[in-house]
């Protein structure tokens, strides 16, 4: 979906944007296991997130280097994540909100934006970009009333986005961050649920 489609998308409802969802155990196989997506839009013609937890064995100085961008500093210790099994050849760049103009991008809240054109990816690595990211490939799509067909077969908890989440949590402890937001532990869920 191009960031022009996901802003139309946005237009014809957004209930479940700017929100996490959380993979429950149902989910056991591929990408989506003990995930947790962003949702950056969800309308009539359905949603579309970036996984912001599940780190691909490529990191962004080696992007940079694929790229032939030259970076003013290390970058070989920040992992670029999997951000969904859709365009995963495509790059995408979860920011804090900056008074920068991106080629192509989606503000998704007055606080995060979605961009998806290779001049962030410049300005991250000479250092005039935004100073909080988180860099993907790929993205998370669902189909229209594919994700609200998830939801009642359980397969995801939703909540509100913290910010702090994507941006000031080590990768490895967004899922369980999240989850604590809700009083849950994950590794106390089971993976039959049922509804009461």
């Amino acid at each position: 979906m191009s960031v022009r489609a996901a802003a139309s998308a946005i237009k014809s409802g957004n209930c479940l944007r700017d929100h996490f969802l959380l993979a429950m155990p149902s989910l056991s196989e591929g990408i989506f296991t003990q995930s947790i997506t962003y949702i950056c839009e969800h309308g009539e013609s359905g949603a579309m997130g970036i996984i912001i937890n599940q780190p691909l064995d490529l990191t962004v100085a080696e992007i940079f280097e694929h790229l032939d961008i030259a970076a003013h500093r290390n970058f070989s210790d920040e992992p670029v994540m999997a951000g969904g099994p859709v365009q995963i050849d495509h790059g995408f760049v979860l920011h804090r909100h900056s008074e920068a103009n991106w080629e192509a991008s989606l503000e998704v809240t007055p606080d995060i934006t979605l961009t998806t054109s290779r001049d962030i990816l410049r300005a991250i690595a000479d250092g005039s970009g935004p100073a909080q990211y988180l860099i993907a490939l790929g993205y998370a799509g669902w189909s229209a009333g594919q994700l609200e067909q998830e939801l009642s077969h359980n397969s995801w908890l939703t909540l509100p986005a913290d910010s702090n989440i994507i941006f000031a949590t080590p990768w490895h402890r967004r899922l369980s961050a999240a989850a604590a937001g809700l009083g849950i532990d994950m590794n106390l869920i089971s993976a039959q649920a049922g509804h009461a």
